[in-house]
């Protein structure tokens, strides 16, 4: 049985008490643990869910916004010091890998230091970093991962992924803006995890911000997808339960679960998870 397990709900790299942690997705399937997105706490997250981070078999990070992967870096150095020595591949954008040779040069000191005094293997080539291009990005045992370029200005490499599995399937938005291929490319899955906003919310959102003008907005509403526009790809697409993520605002006690119900329940009346870190969903066979 496949499941997905959102170890990060909140849009946008800021905590603040009461938020949930930024982007991250645990996904169990085929035999395979992937971790989809690597935002502020995600190696918490991980081991918060019983995995262990020498367990994870394959990365994939959807786009170059620091919520999805502030934290690969330190990720994968705790992973190694943690007993890592087998390569995992990392999936993401062309400029993942000039994030990682930067990151190994800040920690250049730690690094050589553990492998000298401690008998570490050397850290560098334990990352195999693999860029994302738009088809099917990844086949093995039966696992088929395939990536579609969503709209997320200004971005212009920022995907979408879907995973399947023995007749099992799920798909994550990533960040995007509202487009109807969406609904095609989750078509039939038993899970669609897709980021979310409520306009509302974002007025409200930067009304109590202190280091962003108009420009903020503008990205905001043209780079993320309307709850009531998340319940109508999970309609067109016939997905089996809708999950939200990357949820914007977070943390604020004005808007409840109920406010984000009532937006999908405009198009979408089938299963619906309003994203929790921790959220445990499991694919139940039919």
């Amino acid at each position: 049985m496949s499941e997905a397990i959102l170890l990060g709900v909140k849009g946008g790299p800021a905590i603040r008490p009461g938020s949930h942690m930024p982007n991250s997705t645990l996904i169990r399937m085929g035999g395979k643990t992937i971790l989809v997105d690597a935002g502020l706490g995600a190696a918490r997250g991980v081991c918060d869910a019983g995995t262990a981070l020498t367990e994870i078999d394959l990365i994939l990070i959807t786009h170059l916004h620091s919520d999805h992967y502030l934290e690969l870096g330190p990720l994968l150095h705790t992973a190694w010091v943690a007993g890592m020595t087998k390569p995992v591949t990392v999936l993401g954008p062309s400029g993942l890998p000039d994030y990682w040779r930067g990151f190994l040069q800040a920690m250049a000191g730690d690094i050589l230091l553990r492998i000298e005094d401690e008998g570490r293997v050397p850290l560098a080539p334990l990352a195999v970093m693999t860029r994302i291009i738009e088809g099917t990005i990844y086949e093995e045992d039966g696992l088929t991962i395939r990536a579609m370029r969503n709209v997320h200005p200004p971005f212009q490499e920022s995907y979408a992924l879907r995973f399947e599995h023995g007749g099992e399937s799920i798909v994550i938005s990533g960040d995007t803006a509202y487009m109807p291929e969406m609904a095609e490319f989750s078509r039939g899955a038993d899970l669609l995890i897709h980021e979310a906003m409520l306009p509302d919310g974002v007025e409200a959102l930067l009304r109590r911000m202190t280091n962003g003008d108009e420009r903020l907005r503008a990205h905001i509403l043209r780079s993320h997808t309307a709850a009531a526009d998340v319940g109508r790809v999970a309609r067109d697409a016939e997905v089996g339960h809708l999950a939200l993520t990357h949820m914007v605002p977070d943390g604020d006690p004005e808007f409840t679960d109920a406010h984000w119900t009532a937006e999908i329940r405009k198009y979408w009346s089938g299963p619906l998870t309003i994203g929790k870190d921790g959220a445990v969903l499991k694919i139940t066979p039919s």
